[in-house]
């Protein structure tokens, strides 16, 4: 296993085992037209809203980036395409000792592709834009600003939309998992 699945992995854990100890299950909203190996159990209305219970499952098969690389002639960092390949999985909320984020994760398949695409474009503007090339990864409570992996480099990076990265945050996306904290959303 590389350092990579492995921080996914305690990550994936540490955030199952916060919700957990708090007594609260995994939940969001459910949409017949939005399936997801990750449901668990029947979808119910709670509170006039239709949710479902969910957990973080393995990918099989895992999400390819392999026609991304190609139609970009672009070999995409590791770290990023084991984040996105690695489980079907809702966004995950953490804290870190900058603020709260949130890392986006695919749902399924259907979600990977729409990843794909974005990246595709995201990539494209940076090119534009004559940019370093960076691979979105996490939402912040910043205006505008994400974290990104610096392709070239692997680090993780602060940047705002249309920008080159403000700041390296990490060496790598195992040490940065590692710095975060899980955030129970209720």
């Amino acid at each position: 296993m590389s350092p990579t699945e492995r921080a996914i992995d305690d990550f994936f854990i540490a955030y199952q085992n916060t919700y957990k100890e708090q007594g609260i299950t995994l939940r969001t909203e459910y949409s017949d037209e939005w399936p997801s190996d990750c449901c668990v159990g029947e979808p119910r209305n709670i509170d006039g809203q239709m949710l479902t219970d969910w957990q973080p499952r393995l990918q099989e098969p895992a999400l390819s980036f392999v026609k991304v690389e190609e139609s970009l002639e672009l070999i995409i960092d590791e770290q990023f395409k084991w984040l996105f390949s690695r489980y079907w999985s809702d966004n995950l909320n953490a804290k870190s000792s900058r603020g709260n984020l949130q890392i986006l994760q695919v749902w399924n398949t259907e979600d990977g592709a729409r990843l794909q695409s974005n990246l595709i474009a995201h990539i494209l503007m940076k090119r534009r834009l004559k940019q370093r090339e960076t691979l979105f990864f996490a939402l912040t409570d910043e205006d505008d600003f994400m974290l990104s992996i610096l392709n070239e480099t692997g680090e993780v990076v602060l940047e705002q939309v249309g920008c080159e990265p403000a700041e390296v945050i990490s060496p790598s996306l195992p040490e940065f998992l590692s710095s975060l904290t899980p955030v129970v959303v209720r």
